[in-house]
This record gives C-alpha cells, sequence and structure tokens, in this order.
C-alpha cells in the first residue's frame, strides 16, 4: 500500500510507483463511493473526434446551439 498527502491547497501527490503504471494518463477521473476515492485514468480526445463524432450523427453545430438554448431556458 501506498501513501498520499493531502496538501493545504487540496491537492494530493501521487507516489511514483503507482503513477508508474498508467504511463502517459495526464488526466483522471474522480469519484467517491462508499467512502472511497476512486481514480480513473482517461484519455481526453481532441477536438477533432468530437467534430468528427458529430458528422457520423449527422449532428450540426445549429443543432448544439438549438439544443444549449432549449436546456438554458427558465422552467
Amino acid at each position: 500500500m501506498a501513501l498520499a498527502k493531502l496538501t493545504s491547497k487540496n491537492q494530493l501527490t501521487l507516489p511514483k510507483d503507482i503513477v508508474a503504471q498508467f504511463p502517459g494518463a495526464q488526466y483522471f477521473s474522480i469519484q467517491a463511493e462508499y467512502g472511497r476515492i476512486i481514480l480513473e485514468p482517461v484519455n481526453p480526445q481532441p477536438l477533432s473526434a468530437v467534430h468528427e463524432k458529430m458528422e457520423q450523427l449527422n449532428i450540426t453545430e445549429t443543432d448544439i446551439e438549438k439544443a444549449v438554448a432549449w436546456s438554458r431556458k427558465k422552467k
């Protein structure tokens, strides 16, 4: 078991031997579950991947603008 210290700025420094098991990971998703903190490495996709997916799904920027406007309406 390894320890990570919480700083006064609420930051954790992960031990090198743990980080070494996830080469190239720069981002981690974090969640609290059953009194535990769970970190999982994630690989953010470049913006071009988002545009490609929108094209595959036939979603236009206008569709996105309309969806955002709809979601911001006061109820």
